[in-house]
């Protein structure tokens, strides 16, 4: 289960059934969890985190060092949840003490090849990152959201619940929840409609999402004037809360 190529710190606290695979090299502040497959030439390094069930192909560096100019060889982390697929060459990195000096991903994600995550990233569950999708610091990206392949994220930005971008997107402010965006900059389609029904949205709710979007991006209000009209509309439709609440939380602007 553990080659016999691999170097593993003995300090590394491994479950017993943890796999690793040829030629990779573990730290001794690394933690991993039960039914977590480790692939060939993986390097896991830093104080890094690592739940139960993951699935880490070959070629992936976590938990290396940021790759900002201030870090000063603090203790910083680097968590991921449970659950998650990250494939071939993706790199993840610690977070900052400038921030809250981990690197956060959550639970049931899927993460292809290539995807860089930055210092401070804050990752919920059950998204999907598509091939290169590239993510710089202090970026959050909230629960169901899909990035298309060759994504760029600005530092900073937030991206909402349910987005989903087209490939080669480029995103300079945050992106709220339910929106389909795409381009460079990145510009607003509409909502992802197909992927809310997927996740067992009603009816009445996709109709009602829709129409806020309208209020947001059609209706010629401030964005102000929109967010409490969207606050009047989710009265009869309280999945719009988190809608309005990611408007008056924008520190960037958003995407329009």
């Amino acid at each position: 289960m553990r080659h016999p190529t691999a170097l593993i710190h003995p300090d590394a606290r491994l479950a017993d059934d943890v796999e690793v695979g040829a030629y990779s090299i573990i730290g001794g502040h690394v933690e991993i969890g039960a039914g977590t497959t480790v692939g060939p030439h993986v390097v896991i390094g830093g104080h890094t985190r690592i739940g139960a069930n993951n699935r880490i192909f070959q070629f992936c560096s976590l938990g290396e060092i940021p790759q900002d100019m201030k870090y000063a060889g603090e203790p910083t982390r680097l968590e991921i949840g449970d659950n998650n697929i990250i494939r071939e060459f993706c790199t993840f990195n610690l977070g900052t003490a400038q921030d809250a000096g981990v690197t956060r991903v959550g639970n049931d994600n899927w993460i292809m090849a290539y995807v860089h995550l930055a210092h401070d990233c804050q990752i919920g569950n059950r998204t999907i990152f598509a091939n290169n999708a590239q993510l710089a610091g202090h970026v959050w990206v909230d629960d169901h959201a899909i990035l298309g392949g060759f994504t760029v994220v600005h530092q900073f930005c937030q991206i909402g619940a349910h987005v989903i971008t087209g490939m080669g997107s480029i995103l300079l402010q945050d992106l709220p929840p339910y929106v389909t965006a795409s381009g460079n900059p990145a510009a607003p389609y509409g909502i992802n409609s197909e992927g809310l029904k997927r996740r067992g949205f009603s009816g009445d709710a996709v109709m009602a999402i829709k129409r806020a979007y309208k209020t947001l991006y059609k209706s010629g209000l401030t964005l102000d004037q929109a967010r409490d009209a969207i606050l009047e509309q989710a009265e009869e439709h309280p999945e719009l809360n988190v809608l309005a609440d990611f408007l008056g939380q924008s520190q960037r602007g958003i995407v329009r």
